[in-house]
């Protein structure tokens, strides 16, 4: 696509901006001021553009890479590109975005997850951490849960803030998905207490996995 065309969409997210979107993003390190709801119409707007979606991400714009995500076509990436844009991608957005919305509709997926899940790099760490959870949830087989549980006890107390998270998803994911580690699942976060006095808003569940278990397995039981 013609820099022109990148141009013009960069000339709209640039008019998208506001000001007040952006300190609440950047709180959460997104460095960005475009409302989430008006990017998706303008994705919507512009279709599956994969050229475009190259170039927006080139800039190294947080606004335009979530843009980019959702106008491309992710089985058109190659492994090894994945891997260079995750690790590019800087802000948490982009990132989830990346492996959400790209990296798990691709052929390179399970590939990709055992590379970043030991990765050196936290964050990178953190993106296998997520597609691991996601099989822990819908694709179990062969993998160890237990061995899993075993890192986890030894390692999430002290990890890095995005692995931490990653690691506690997977904790919770194993307790409400699998019964048979359930009780182990609720113990280790128990003792290890991550996120228990995580601020919490009103009719949303807590982080702390053993009020997540509890709370999701509820729900399991009284449909």
């Amino acid at each position: 696509m013609a820099d022109t065309t990148r141009a013009e969409v960069m000339a709209e997210l640039a008019a998208l901006e506001d000001p007040k979107a952006r300190v609440v993003n950047e709180r959460h390190g997104d460095d960005h001021g475009v409302n989430l709801s008006k990017l998706r119409a303008l994705a919507k707007r512009l279709k599956t553009q994969q050229e475009l979606a190259r170039g927006l991400w080139e800039t190294g714009d947080t606004a335009a890479r979530l843009l980019a995500i959702l106008i491309c076509r992710p089985k058109a990436f190659e492994r090894d590109e994945l891997d260079a844009m995750l690790r590019e991608a800087r802000t948490p957005k982009v990132h989830d975005w990346l492996v959400n919305y790209v990296v798990k509709k691709t052929a390179h997926v399970e590939y990709l997850r055992l590379a970043w899940f030991a990765d050196p790099d936290p964050v990178v760490a953190s993106a296998g951490w997520a597609l691991t959870t996601e099989r822990v949830a819908k694709k179990p087989e062969g993998l160890d849960l237990a061995g899993l549980l075993d890192l986890i006890e030894a390692e999430m107390k002290d990890a890095p803030d995005r692995l931490q998270w990653a690691m506690n998803h997977c904790l919770a994911q194993i307790g409400i998905e699998h019964a048979r580690h359930r009780a182990r699942a609720l113990a280790i976060g128990e003792r290890l207490e991550v996120l228990k006095d995580y601020p919490t808003p009103p009719n949303c569940t807590s982080p702390f996995a053993p009020i997540w278990i509890t709370e999701m397995v509820r729900r399991q039981h009284a449909k």
